[in-house]
């Protein structure tokens, strides 16, 4: 038994950006943790719908070598008992306005991936003058309505799931953007979601099943980045095109042979995209 747990902790290690700096700032709602690794410009990680900013650990150890990257804890991944007190993508962009202003950021890049692209979205619509640049992957302009969003939110909203069940991983491999064979990869990534509570990410689900951004992009003024792995089921085509001409200073970069969670599987590729973007930004 113990054999096994330590492999289980090798195999995150490996996947880990570090300890980095860890910290807590007191926001209005919650107290936030977060984690800052590097040095550089200031780019702001917004997590997804679940395994909070220690899933991002393989963009961000990447991405560190040039920026200072912090990420945070999105209300409810610590502490499940938050869904007590109501809240929407509005409360969780106040959220992200209150962590900056408590960091003294100015204008910092922000990345989003997936449930935190839409949040990411969110907010530079309402604060255009916030953010120096925005990155969104895994996001469209709206929720897809598909047969498999459609099985998650089901799954996920009425029926109680063990973190180890067969059948329920499977489902992974979508995310995945295709059959991915068990190993480290697939046990980090299916252990660190499964860390978030079900009702939160099922609180989350609700929350993007509402989401559509069609007639307030135009208010984002900040260069954009909007990235897509080619086998990203969740994100239709139309939808990646319809979010990238809505935004006045967006540029598209699709991300060969990758699924939903391009930033944990295929980092590199990601992070070359996000540094040459911000580089440019930096440039003009």
């Amino acid at each position: 038994m113990k054999a096994s747990m330590d492999w289980v902790a090798a195999s995150g290690a490996a996947f880990s950006a570090g300890l980095g700096q860890s910290g807590f700032a007191h926001l209005k709602h919650y107290t936030v943790e977060f984690r800052e690794w590097g040095e550089g410009p200031p780019l702001v990680l917004v997590p997804g719908l679940a395994g909070g900013f220690e899933l991002l650990g393989p963009i961000a150890r990447i991405l560190a070598r040039h920026f200072r990257v912090i990420s945070y804890q999105l209300r409810g991944e610590d502490d499940c008992f938050a869904l007590r007190q109501r809240f929407g993508l509005p409360d969780l962009v106040q959220d992200l306005a209150e962590f900056l202003d408590w960091h003294c950021l100015e204008r910092p890049a922000i990345m989003g991936v997936s449930f935190g692209g839409a949040l990411s979205l969110e907010f530079a619509a309402r604060f255009p003058n916030r953010l120096n640049a925005l990155i969104v992957q895994g996001a469209g302009v709206r929720f897809d309505r598909g047969l498999v969003q459609q099985v998650a939110g089901i799954v996920l909203a009425r029926y109680p799931l063990p973190p180890d069940n067969p059948f329920v991983n499977q489902f992974f491999n979508l995310l995945f953007g295709g059959r991915q064979k068990q190993g480290p990869l697939f046990s980090f990534v299916t252990r660190q979601c499964w860390q978030t509570d079900q009702s939160v990410m099922a609180h989350r689900f609700h929350l993007v099943e509402q989401f559509d951004m069609k007639d307030r992009l135009n208010r984002i003024q900040s260069p954009a980045l909007i990235l897509s792995g080619d086998r990203d089921l969740l994100v239709s085509p139309t939808n990646l095109k319809a979010l990238c001409a809505g935004i006045p200073h967006a540029q598209f970069a699709s991300l060969p042979r990758c699924g939903h969670l391009a930033f944990v599987t295929q980092p590199k590729p990601v992070a070359e995209e996000v540094s040459g973007f911000l580089e440019n930004v930096s440039e003009e």
